[in-house]
């Protein structure tokens, strides 16, 4: 399926609706768009406790990130 939509002045674009029936979204979902090295867009549905888990655990991360750590996991 090939949706096309037009972006704004503003950066904006509507979803077409395709696109919102195939990915079951309603006003106050929310979506993600991520673009692969290929340059290959994709837009999925996320749940809000998905972000809000991430950025929870996002917090935590920094604690593995040190040089000592780097060199005694590098081989995994």
């Amino acid at each position: 399926m090939l949706a096309v939509a037009e972006i704004t002045a503003k950066g904006q674009a509507k979803i077409p609706q395709e696109v919102r029936a195939a990915l079951h979204v309603v006003p106050g979902d929310l979506v993600a768009g991520e673009v692969g090295a290929d340059g290959m867009a994709t837009v999925r549905c996320v749940q809000a406790l998905d972000i809000e888990y991430l950025r929870a655990v996002e917090g935590t991360l920094s604690e593995w990130s040190g040089s000592a750590d780097e060199e005694a996991y590098r081989e995994l």
